[in-house]
């Protein structure tokens, strides 16, 4: 049987698709492989999947891999579409010399304004607001008068890719600083006042020192795994908020808890969490401050579309060996699965 390494990686003979898209959406696609074999399956069909994956060399899927395409015996390169790769970014994957890439970016702009749902109702206290216009109280919250607004203030973003660098445009529409922080040395950000690199030996703690607002937009990896935990809380401002739009073992949650009840940190805006659905008796839910959705953001109406341009995109660049859109690598790797 030939191996991976023997194959022409750049040419395609046979797509799997398990995409959930209605037929419009599914012809681009199949068009944009012509004229490989195209095999359709509906993604919970796992005997069709199956018998797919001992003949195509692309798969198409709309969650992650498993282990059955990491045993299919041509499979060259895997689209798993949706933006998250944590559970894709085996070391098998990468010894197998694998490609695999995800559809970061489709929802960068309404993922930025979840960011900043959240910062706007810590910032005006929506919680207490609720709670006043429920009671009928009229100007009832003690120290209301004193806040101020995100304007002049700092926005620390953490991870600059397609939701960090939407981030930062919007935090500037807002008249705030913006300070990133990266893992890769990056050209400069128009809407970005100081741009940290970690691969340039910059510290977060320079970002931590001055912002008001921290927003976590990178990826999940081992270098990422609890990035704010106790020492990074006591180091934030007691009046400064943390909001994760990013994976929840970013934030060391027991330390979270800690600091939120010790007053170290002024609120915090969470959507993704270590252990999905969040339980009904996980202590955050009643901690001060802390404003929760469930893993869940209002969609671009435009999104589907988006995903298949990306599809459409990397089916080219595979073809011609150019390098492919949000492709994962060695650095993505995170082991600290439970």
């Amino acid at each position: 049987m030939m191996a991976v390494a023997d194959r022409d990686v750049r040419t395609i003979e046979r797509v799997l698709c398990t995409l959930p898209f209605d037929d419009e959406f599914i012809e681009q696609v199949r068009q944009a492989c012509a004229p490989a074999e195209f095999i359709l399956c509906a993604p919970d069909d796992n005997q069709a999947i199956e018998a797919a994956l001992g003949k195509v060399d692309v798969a198409v899927i709309s969650g992650d891999l498993d282990d059955r395409y990491i045993d299919a015996p041509y499979l060259t390169w895997v689209h798993c579409n949706h933006s998250g790769l944590t559970r894709s970014a085996r070391p098998e994957v990468f010894s197998k010399g694998m490609i695999v890439t995800g559809a970061a970016g489709r929802s960068a702009a309404a993922l930025a304004q979840h960011g900043f749902y959240f910062a706007l109702a810590l910032t005006f206290d929506s919680r207490a607001l609720f709670a006043s216009q429920a009671a009928h109280v009229w100007r009832g919250i003690p120290g209301y008068g004193d806040r101020l607004g995100l304007a002049g203030k700092t926005l620390g973003i953490v991870g600059l890719g397609h939701t960090g660098r939407e981030m930062a445009r919007v935090g500037k529409a807002f008249h705030m600083k913006v300070v990133a922080f990266t893992r890769s040395i990056q050209p400069e950000h128009p809407d970005v006042d100081v741009l940290l690199c970690s691969e340039r030996s910059d510290s977060l703690s320079t970002l931590i020192d001055q912002a008001d607002v921290i927003m976590l937009a990178t990826k999940l990896t081992d270098e990422t795994y609890h990035m704010f935990s106790q020492r990074e809380f006591a180091r934030m401002r007691s009046s400064a908020y943390i909001i994760n739009m990013a994976r929840g073992p970013v934030i060391d949650e027991a330390a979270l808890i800690n600091a939120l009840h010790a007053g170290e940190i002024a609120g915090a805006g969470l959507d993704v969490f270590s252990k999905e659905p969040l339980p009904a008796d996980s202590p955050l839910w009643d901690v001060p401050n802390v404003i929760i959705t469930p893993h869940m953001t209002p969609a671009l109406p435009d999104r589907t579309q988006r995903s298949i341009d990306m599809i459409i995109e990397n089916v080219a660049r595979y073809r011609s060996g150019q390098p492919m859109l949000n492709a994962l690598t060695d650095k993505d790797v995170f082991s600290q699965r439970p």
